[in-house]
């Protein structure tokens, strides 16, 4: 059968520049794989995507991921669309193909969708993320991110004691109010479920803006209690991996209630499933903004102009797209940090 297209895919392994530590464990390396895509009438443009699954994270992590990816591939270089349906399961290559299909329906730019951003006219407010570690390497890579000009700070939580993090978080307000610096705090599902509320009562007196996952997901009465009762606002992140039916984000939703949601579109259904979780969450209130997830440059280039895109040119919360200086031997995009905004630098 004549294909329409020809997709390559190619295994690439990216290397953090330090250990990137969260409660689930210490990432070393960060294992991708690159799809490219011909249009074959048009052999002389391409576009590339980012295939990214999370070890232990994402829903489609499974061994015969490669297998899939490749036989995936090889049905849309017949069909020449992707099984959006058939993907839901496996966010992570439905990302991967919508951003090689965005390059190429763009005529291989790196300029997916117009908008301010893209054209170099506005930069995205970013969160500076704090890895976990020890307190002084945590208070350390704080201090380097206000000196750089960072206006919201992300800590990841849940590696050293409770009581250093409180102090660390303690201190931070002891030099900075809510009007200089936003705190958010990542928990990665690290508290139980009996003793979040305790804790979120202590970090309240510091102003936070957000606690990100305070448990472990699939525990929806427990964490409607906590988003119910809690005084710092609750974002959900993980809650969101392996929910991949317009029906089920609703009922999620709807019982659970949180503040906000985190989106990221290689773990929460591709750009399109970001887009419903977005849409299901407006009309009920609910805030969100959107994050890579530990991507290289040609994913983050993606999620970056997406966020762009769904939020239009005033973004109000910052985005968590600060990732692609995390790695010695990232993929060369027009992308640059100045001050606390992400720039697409392209001319």
């Amino acid at each position: 059968m004549k294909r329409v297209f020809q997709i390559t895919v190619s295994e690439k392994v990216l290397h953090f520049k330090r250990p990137a530590g969260t409660s689930r464990g210490v990432y070393q390396t960060r294992r991708c794989w690159l799809l490219t895509v011909i249009d074959c009438r048009m052999p002389g443009v391409k576009g590339v995507g980012e295939c990214a699954p999370l070890p232990d994270l994402s829903c489609d992590a499974v061994s015969q991921y490669e297998q899939i990816l490749r036989d995936v591939c090889a049905q849309v270089e017949i069909t020449g669309a992707i099984p959006y349906d058939a993907l839901r399961p496996y966010p992570s290559i439905l990302f991967g193909l919508e951003t090689a299909f965005a390059q190429l329906n763009a005529g291989g730019s790196d300029v997916l969708f117009d908008s301010p951003f893209s054209r170099g006219e506005a930069g995205i407010s970013i969160n500076g993320l704090v890895w976990m570690g020890t307190f002084e390497e945590m208070y350390a890579r704080l201090e380097e991110k206000l000196k750089l000009g960072f206006q919201c700070i992300k800590l990841k939580i849940g590696a050293i004691d409770f009581e250093s993090e409180l102090r660390l978080v303690r201190r931070v307000r002891t030099h900075f109010g809510k009007e200089q610096v936003e705190l958010r705090l990542d928990a990665n599902g690290g508290f139980a479920p009996d003793e979040a509320l305790a804790r979120l009562e202590r970090f309240a007196p510091y102003a936070i803006h957000s606690v990100e996952q305070p448990i472990r997901q699939h525990q929806w009465d427990e964490m409607a209690r906590i988003c119910c009762q809690s005084p710092i606002p609750i974002a959900l992140d993980e809650e969101l991996i392996g929910v991949n039916l317009p029906a089920m984000k609703a009922e999620l939703l709807d019982r659970i209630r949180p503040a906000y949601i985190i989106l990221k579109p290689s773990l929460h259904g591709g750009m399109r499933g970001v887009e419903e979780w977005i849409t299901l969450a407006r009309a009920r209130g609910i805030g969100s903004w959107i994050t890579s997830a530990l991507e290289s440059n040609v994913g983050l280039n993606a999620i970056a102009q997406l966020a762009a895109r769904f939020y239009g040119p005033n973004i109000d919360l910052p985005q968590g797209l600060g990732t692609g200086q995390l790695f010695t031997d990232n993929i060369p995009k027009p992308l640059s940090i100045r001050g606390d905004k992400l720039w697409f630098t392209a001319k």
